[in-house]
């Protein structure tokens, strides 16, 4: 999935970066509202994560737009506030969860996996395709047959395709949900992470096939 992230703080944005990173996601990190419109206006993203007191404004005016432009990306505030009255005006404001600085990695992870569960409309960690269950916080591809264990990248995509079966995925698309800006790769590492899904979906009624011209999608075998 990819995030993005808007914290001038230089320290807690690597910190924030590197851990997700490790669990696969892409994420883009702006230091302002401005390179944070910029970011929206040119990418799609699964979730953002934002504080409130940045150099050229204030977060909340951003949160207050965001959804004024009736934009579904749910938004987790990062904040130093911890009265009651400022954390009910967040949520009230659209922020679909906050979570208090200084914060637990371990804690913001959850709290993404669950608002992205909620957004997702489901509360389960699980997602099943015909007859292959895909277990995103074990990171493993249970067959029917045989239990298979995720690389980072290869489980964000595998959520990408469980999520909307049938549908056709470009490339560069692919590229988008996987990669940030800062990651230097080209369209043929999706050709690899692809190659290695069909070799751990051999022998289930799941296969992800090659639409010529126009990329990939799931299905499921007759």
């Amino acid at each position: 999935m990819r995030f993005l992230l808007v914290e001038d703080n230089a320290q807690l944005a690597k910190a924030v970066a590197d851990r997700f990173a490790l669990d696969g996601h892409a994420i883009d990190c702006a230091t302002d509202l401005e390179t944070a419109r910029a970011c929206i206006d040119t990418a799609s993203y699964d979730l953002i994560l934002l504080d409130i007191m940045l150099p050229d404004g204030d977060g909340r005016d951003f949160l207050k737009t965001h959804r004024g432009a009736a934009k579904r990306t749910p938004v987790i505030v990062l904040t130093a506030r911890s009265e009651i009255s400022d954390r009910v005006g967040l949520l009230d404001l659209g922020a679909d969860d906050y979570i208090t600085k200084p914060f637990d990695f371990s804690e913001l992870e959850a709290r993404c996996r669950a608002v992205l569960r909620r957004q997702g409309g489901t509360a389960q960690n699980t997602k099943t395709f015909a007859g292959v269950i895909l277990d995103s916080m074990t990171g493993t591809l249970d067959t029917g047959s045989r239990v298979e264990a995720l690389r980072n990248r290869e489980l964000r995509l595998l959520e990408v395709f469980f999520a909307s079966p049938g549908q056709i995925f470009a490339k560069s698309h692919l590229m988008d949900r996987l990669f940030s800006y800062s990651d230097d790769v080209s369209e043929n590492a999706i050709e690899v992470y692809v190659g290695r899904l069909r070799k751990k979906l051999e022998g289930s009624s799941a296969k992800i096939e090659t639409v010529r011209g126009l990329g990939y999608r799931i299905a499921e075998s007759p």
